[in-house]
């Protein structure tokens, strides 16, 4: 990435005197997202929702910081450092473990409260769910304990698929844990899994070829930022390839992608941006009990179904919270 382009991901740099000043008489968050303002920047939005719901309001007695990795997982680190160093009074983290880890490595003083989907405790961010300890609490959804039920869903979608291609990122830490749930729920649904990586833009055209090469008959997106910021050209190659795809973003679905079913993310940045107001008023992340954002949501498109030549299950219909047709 060109120091040019950097910069732009660290929210202006030349907006950080300012920042210092205005800190003097209101209170600083800094958003920490993996992607770019264009693809991540409704979460960031959500979580100001919920700082709103707080009584903390942008531009109104609340400064804001956005520091985006535009993608590149090793940007992270160095931004959450900068972060830290410009003393904001609470680091809000999106897209996952990865983000929350980089937040973590740059400061034991600062709280941060995260979004992520897999077990905190078990992922070292928090030391228990009740009593989380240390400057990090947040909000946990069920992407991860929702990606076997994905691969259950492609397969009553697609009853005659032998072989699913899984795209992951090698770069995500919670890819081992994706693969091993999918590993062991693959055999009792009667199908074979083909692993492709995918970690950057230019990886998603090879990724296709190998798994038309080896003759997958269905795709499972899992969970990661970099299929989210690519949606546009993930449901493409799809569409150019027949390929029958289960997203866990409601966007896909929107965009013309077949099926998706996911956690309501922003609905669980809202709760991020609620916990990060409380904060602000003076509780400690300590205190704040990991939660768990339960709600999930199962779209369906008619109209790519149809196109796929796909008989959508009456079960898969009654089930979905929305048809687009």
């Amino acid at each position: 990435m060109r120091r040019r382009e950097f910069i732009a991901g660290l929210g202006s740099a030349a907006a950080w005197p300012k920042l210092m000043r205005a800190q003097q008489s209101m209170p600083v968050v800094g958003i920490l997202q993996p992607g770019s303002r264009e693809t991540e920047g409704p979460l960031g939005d959500a979580a100001l929702r919920g700082l709103a719901e707080a009584g903390y309001v942008e531009g109104r007695n609340l400064l804001v910081v956005r520091s985006y990795a535009v993608g590149q997982y090793d940007r992270l680190a160095l931004l959450a450092v900068e972060l830290a160093r410009r003393n904001v009074n609470v680091i809000v983290t999106t897209g996952g473990l990865n983000t929350a880890l980089a937040a973590k490595a740059a400061t034991t003083t600062i709280p941060i409260v995260f979004e992520t989907g897999v077990n905190p405790v078990e992922a070292g961010l928090v030391s228990s769910l009740n009593r989380p300890g240390g400057n990090m609490t947040g909000i946990t959804d069920l992407n991860l304990e929702l990606t076997a039920k994905r691969l259950q869903m492609l397969r009553e979608l697609v009853p005659s698929v032998a072989l699913v291609a899984v795209l992951v990122n090698p770069a995500n830490r919670a890819t081992e844990g994706i693969v091993k749930q999918l590993e062991a729920a693959a055999p009792i649904l009667g199908v074979h899994l083909l692993v492709v990586n995918v970690g950057a833009r230019s990886d998603f055209e090879l990724a296709f070829a190998t798994l038309v090469d080896q003759k997958a008959g269905a795709i499972l997106s899992t969970a990661d930022p970099i299929f989210f910021n690519q949606l546009e050209q993930f449901i493409t190659l799809a569409s150019r390839h027949s390929m029958p795809v289960i997203y866990p973003f409601r966007q896909a679905t929107k965009l013309g992608g077949l099926m998706s079913y996911g956690a309501d993310v922003p609905d669980a940045m809202r709760l991020v941006g609620t916990y990060a107001g409380r904060i602000l008023k003076g509780e400690k992340p300590a205190d704040l009990p990991v939660q768990q954002s339960t709600k999930v949501e199962l779209m369906i498109n008619l109209k790519t179904a149809m196109t796929l030549g796909l008989m959508v299950p009456q079960a898969l219909i009654v089930a979905a919270n929305e048809i687009v047709e």
